[in-house]
């Protein structure tokens, strides 16, 4: 287990009952198993009360932790019949973004997210999940495959933006998250998106502009990241925490804002912790949020989803 910066009293619980089940195994004759159960039960406790309130730099921290599933254990375990399909018949295949035909719930669909990877191997395979302008043309191409062939559109959000690079601003990168965004509104099909992680930036938009979106209970979507904020306003990075809070990136906050439309539940301490619950749970979501869009019109879906993005900034936190 990874352990973040504000659960290292936890992670020295859960260190020294571990380590008391270390030397029973080495000396059958030892029995620590009363002491240990009590450390659980202490552990469990403490869990318990550091995920009851999470500031909005915590939650950033765990939207970061590299042990959440990621949009290809997402794949793997909801979608069955994944067929892949690569390039933005341009430049290059963007290792960043992950697309293809699928079959939800047995239900033809086309499945398109952004992959970080899971060690750093595929991390740099992957870019952190950073896509480049043919990523997001990649992406441009199946959801007008979709639209086409009258495939729902189901999106996966999890990059810290899009990538900054030298090379990815000569080749448009502005232009292509634009056109990304644009076709995600011209589709008239049913398009859900869930933020599973960080939903950062026009990186995040370009695949979230969705007639229905979803975060799950400790992702964060923003404008900018916390550390990027603080560098432009207090030109200090360290001021990330006071970024975090003005930024109102939780899912909580956004869902008042009217910026998304349902919370999904994560288990006690995180998707990171019980990958299997979370991933069901996500599963669930889009499976409800497919069924309020059923027989729905493509221009109905169209003028649904406009009317959508029409309205944000319409609701306060006071409401």
């Amino acid at each position: 287990m990874n352990y973040l910066e504000f659960e290292k009293p936890l992670a020295a619980i859960e260190g020294k009952a571990e380590e008391l089940r270390a030397m029973a195994r080495t000396n059958k004759e030892m029995d620590v198993e009363k002491e240990a159960a009590a450390l659980d039960v202490k552990a469990a406790g403490l869990l318990r009360d550091l995920y009851k309130g999470l500031s909005p730099w915590q939650k950033c921290l765990v939207a970061r932790h590299p042990d959440r599933p990621h949009c290809k254990d997402y794949i793997e375990a909801l979608f069955t019949e994944y067929t892949p399909l690569a390039g933005d018949r341009n430049f290059a295949d963007d290792h960043a973004v992950m697309g293809g035909l699928a079959r939800f719930n047995d239900m033809p669909v086309m499945v398109i997210g952004h992959e970080k990877g899971n060690d750093t191997k595929t991390r740099i395979e992957r870019n952190f999940g950073m896509a480049r302008p043919e990523g997001y043309r990649k992406a441009v191409r199946l959801l007008d495959m979709a639209h086409r062939f009258g495939l729902p559109v189901i999106t996966l959000v999890d990059t810290p933006g899009a990538y900054p690079g030298k090379g990815a601003e000569e080749r448009g990168q502005s232009e292509a998250i634009a056109r990304s965004t644009q076709k995600c509104l011209e589709v008239g099909v049913p398009l859900v998106s869930v933020v599973i992680g960080e939903g950062g930036s026009g990186g995040a938009v370009a695949f979230a502009t969705a007639n229905r979106i979803a975060m799950l209970e400790h992702s964060v979507y923003s404008v900018i990241s916390p550390e990027g904020c603080a560098s432009i306003l207090w030109k200090d990075a360290e001021k990330m925490r006071e970024a975090a809070e003005a930024l109102r990136l939780t899912a909580q906050d956004l869902q008042k804002l009217g910026v998304i439309d349902r919370i999904v539940t994560e288990p006690l301490g995180g998707a990171q912790r019980s990958p299997r619950e979370a991933i069901a749970a996500v599963g669930k979501a889009i499976e409800g949020m497919l069924e309020q869009m059923k027989g729905m019109k493509p221009d109905a879906l169209i003028k649904d989803r406009r009317a959508k993005f029409i309205a944000m900034g319409s609701k306060g936190l006071a409401a």
